[in-house]
């Protein structure tokens, strides 16, 4: 989820034991920086491999196993600051609290988090709330504010309560999206194979809802306030190498490459049907029921047929908002 959220989030863990007195301040600053710590791996990027971000972001920093020592790096730079105010077990105690409701916040979203690792390389998504809802985070940042200000740390207990409920209750309207998917296919006389609903960004209201069926990925949206509105859109043809990329060698690189976003896009991958060489992400566009790449990568058949069988692929964001689709997207959600 984004930084705020996140920090706000451990903040909120972290003040909740702090007490009344003058720990709620210290207590904030050190739960935010270790709710955000994990977010590190980032960094963890290499010029000659432009997928090794994707294997490592949300990997071992966000898991469960790694809380206790993510805690413990973050105690060990936080305490030369806090030493005069706060023994070192006060500063851990702060710090892992923070820590470890990254990952699990993060498995809320729909990107996917390896929270089991090492024992597995499964991406958590529990699509319960998008990576920015204001509606989430405002909340919460003003109580934890409150509390470091009026030093009462019911006010940091309540902020994390209003998390968890929140988040909760992102099932009930998970559900609900999942019932739509079903409307759908029955009314197109599909019986879908596999079926996947996120809540569109900053909101949690319009959801983005694909379902898979005869080697087809559906793409639909569905509106649901006091009732359900279904918000038809289009399909797309899943991935088939033998098919779409017939010249691929099994054996190069790139083929291994795509494998490789294929773990990381949960196999919802297609061919872009703006460029014939982007495989893309069929689970996320700016429009809840559209098919527009958001990332993808691009597979290079002259490096092929050049023998060069180990060149990567490219990586490819794609951000092609502009004020129409961003007035669309308004539309639907209002």
């Amino acid at each position: 989820m984004d930084p705020v959220s996140q920090a706000a989030l451990g903040a909120s863990f972290a003040q909740s034991v702090a007490g009344n007195r003058g720990r709620q301040v210290t207590a904030l600053l050190i739960g935010a920086l270790a709710g955000i710590a994990p977010d590190l791996d980032i960094l963890i990027r290499s010029p000659h491999d432009p997928l090794l971000f994707l294997e490592y972001h949300r990997q071992f920093t966000h898991a469960l196993a790694f809380v206790p020592v993510g805690a413990l790096f973050c105690a060990l730079a936080f305490f030369p600051f806090t030493r005069s105010r706060l023994s070192f077990r006060q500063v851990y105690l702060f710090s892992f609290l923070g820590y470890a409701t990254h990952g699990l916040l993060d498995a809320g979203t729909s990107y996917g988090t390896q929270l089991l690792w090492p024992f597995s390389e499964q991406r958590v998504a529990w699509n319960l709330v998008s990576i920015v809802d204001p509606l989430f985070t405002l909340p919460v940042l003003l109580l934890i504010l409150l509390a470091a200000f009026r030093k009462r740390g019911s006010y940091a207990r309540a902020a994390f309560v209003y998390a968890v409920i929140y988040l909760t209750l992102g099932l009930i309207q998970k559900q609900r999206a999942e019932d739509a998917v079903q409307v759908l296919a029955e009314q197109r006389g599909h019986v879908p194979v596999r079926i996947e609903v996120k809540p569109s960004f900053a909101n949690r209201h319009l959801w983005k809802t694909i379902y898979e069926h005869d080697g087809r990925y559906y793409v639909d949206a569905a509106r649901l306030l006091w009732k359900m509105e279904l918000l038809p859109g289009t399909s797309i043809a899943k991935l088939d190498l033998q098919r779409d990329f017939p010249w691929l060698p099994t054996s190069s690189r790139q083929a291994r490459d795509i494998e490789r976003f294929r773990w990381f896009s949960d196999d919802f991958l297609a061919v872009s049907p703006q460029d014939p060489n982007l495989i893309m992400d069929v689970r996320y566009s700016f429009l809840p029921n559209h098919i527009d790449p958001m990332w993808g990568v691009v597979v290079n058949r002259p490096s092929i047929e050049a023998g060069e069988h180990d060149a990567h692929v490219e990586y490819q964001a794609i951000r092609n908002t502009n004020k129409q689709i961003t007035e669309q997207f308004l539309d639907m959600l209002f």
